[in-house]
C-alpha cells in the first residue's frame, strides 16, 4: 500500500476530489442550458421555434417555455414573421448577443482549475489520468 491508503480508500479520496472538480450545480446546468438555446437562435436567425426544438432535440412545448423565459429575461425577441402570420420569427436581442459572447462566469469550470496549476502539477496530473485510464 502506498503510504498506508488502501484501494478502497484511495477510490473515496478520488471520488471525492473528482466531485469536487467537476460536479455541476443546478444554476451552471441551467446556464449551460440557455447558451445553447441562444446559440441555436442565433444559428437560424431568425429562427422558428420547430429549428429551435429541432436544433437542441427537445420538443416545441418545452422550447417554448424555455424561449418565454428568454424573452422575459430581454435575451431574445418574438415577432411575427412578415411571409407567414402564424409563424413567429426568434432574434436574439443585443443582450442576448452579449451573453452569448461573453464567457462563462464563475471559476468553477475544470479548465480554469487546471490553469492554475504549475506545469509540474499538470504533468503529475496527466500521469495519473493516463494511469487510470490504463
Amino acid at each position: 500500500m502506498l503510504g498506508g491508503s488502501t484501494p478502497e480508500a484511495l477510490a473515496a479520496r478520488f471520488t471525492a476530489v473528482a466531485h469536487m472538480w467537476v460536479t455541476e450545480g443546478p444554476a451552471e446546468r441551467m446556464e449551460r442550458a440557455k447558451r445553447k438555446l441562444l446559440m441555436s437562435i442565433a444559428s437560424k436567425e431568425p429562427a422558428t421555434l420547430n429549428d429551435v426544438a429541432k436544433a437542441i432535440g427537445r420538443g416545441a412545448p418545452a422550447v417554448s417555455r424555455s424561449v418565454d423565459a428568454l424573452v422575459r429575461a430581454g435575451l431574445v425577441e418574438r415577432t411575427q414573421d412578415p411571409k407567414n402570420r402564424r409563424r413567429l420569427a426568434l432574434r436574439l436581442t443585443q443582450e442576448g448577443r452579449d451573453r452569448l459572447a461573453s464567457k462563462i462566469a464563475g471559476g468553477s469550470s475544470l479548465r480554469t482549475k487546471l490553469d492554475r496549476l504549475a506545469h509540474s502539477e499538470l504533468r503529475a496530473v496527466e500521469r495519473a489520468i493516463e494511469i487510470l485510464e490504463r
